[in-house]
């Protein structure tokens, strides 16, 4: 069965802070550019880096699963908060989301069920749910112990 994107979500996706005070993140020197079709997310969070490389194994190899750490913000519009506030899909025709529509957009680029499944997302009662559920994780991120995963850096 074929990779296709995922259909545009039914809900916005998070704008990206727009302070151009925001710290930014150093880029990995041999970090290759950000293309489109790639999961960031905390590299610094066990349970993110766990949840991550799950996805990784799940995605063709057109896509890319990327620690915030090794990314040039600036190049995506992204800012330090950003990526530490949440994980950011960058679907591959650009649009990022973020929250539970980054987790929609890497599953909906994989094969078998997850497609299904990421589009359930967004659907109606649920998107408020998923959006939910994605905060009160992210937010306790730092309490969850993640079999064969370091806890996370951040509180």
């Amino acid at each position: 069965m074929g990779k296709s994107p995922m259909p545009a979500a039914t809900a916005e996706p998070h704008q990206p802070s727009p302070s151009p005070q925001a710290a930014r993140a150093e880029p990995d020197p041999f970090s290759p550019p950000i293309p489109a079709g790639t999961l960031i997310y905390d590299g610094d969070c066990g349970f993110c880096t766990a949840t991550a490389r799950w996805v990784e194994r799940r995605l063709g190899d057109e896509y890319r699963v990327v620690p915030s750490q090794q990314v040039d913000l600036d190049s995506v519009g992204l800012t330090v908060d950003d990526v530490t506030r949440s994980a950011w899909w960058i679907a591959p025709d650009g649009t990022r989301s973020d929250e539970h529509l980054s987790i929609a957009g890497a599953l909906g680029a994989m094969s078998g069920p997850w497609p299904a499944i990421g589009r359930l997302l967004t659907l109606g009662p649920i998107n408020p749910l998923a959006r939910w559920t994605y905060r009160l994780i992210a937010g306790n991120r730092y309490r969850i112990r993640w079999p064969g995963a370091a806890r996370c850096s951040r509180q």
